[in-house]
């Protein structure tokens, strides 16, 4: 996940280092790169990076060779790279946010991953593997009503899956049920809905009874 990796970190968390390298650097310590190396690796949020980890992974991208931090050895690895994103990197470009060479780098074969309100047949199928998950957790029996389908297919989740799985996971707390239907999704998404509006209002100007 590179928007929780911190710049100055970069090179350490990505190209890994040696004992000594920075302060509590108490081991050496491989880096990503290197542990996927002869495999794949997943760039996650690769629109976060600021600059100056940019120019390090396109390094890395266009001579397939890195340097572990605290060495002045170049090591070369043959490795997939996958990146995801949800922001618009031609855009971000456009406005000097992200490096031009560094997209073409990663913009080899774009896979576009269409919003769930473009999908709704998924919707359903996602609300039971995360029942699913919940009821392993739980060790309980948990099944979606019939009429669950269709109001959860009839959403629009503007958050996308993180969106579904946090309300099926609230609807599962707060109803308290095994058997989830239509209304009890759309109790807790009312619920969900005026927390919203009301985190809107200045503090002290609603009472706890009228929120």
């Amino acid at each position: 996940n590179l928007g929780g990796v911190p710049t100055t970190l970069f090179e350490s968390e990505m190209f890994g280092h040696v004992k000594g390298a920075f302060t509590d650097a108490r081991q050496d310590r491989a880096g990503r790169f290197s542990a996927a190396a002869g495999g794949s690796i997943l760039l996650d949020e690769v629109g976060e990076l600021e600059p100056a980890a940019q120019v390090k992974l396109l390094r890395v991208l266009q001579d397939r060779s890195f340097e572990i931090l605290g060495t002045s050895v170049t090591r070369t690895v043959d490795v997939r790279v996958i990146s995801a994103t949800n922001r618009d990197l031609g855009e971000a470009v456009a406005r000097g946010a992200f490096r031009e060479d560094l997209l073409y780098r990663l913009n080899l074969i774009t896979l576009r991953l269409p919003p769930l309100r473009e999908r709704p047949d998924d919707v359903p199928l996602l609300a039971v593997r995360f029942l699913a998950e919940l009821a392993r957790r739980e060790d309980r029996e948990l099944t979606l009503a019939a009429d669950a389908d269709d109001w959860l297919s009839s959403q629009p989740w503007p958050g996308n899956v993180r969106q579904l799985k946090h309300l099926v996971e609230r609807s599962v707390l707060l109803t308290g049920k095994e058997r989830l239907g239509a209304a009890d999704f759309a109790f807790v998404a009312g619920m969900d809905e005026g927390a919203r509006r009301g985190a809107a209002d200045s503090p002290g100007t609603r009472t706890l009874e009228e929120l």
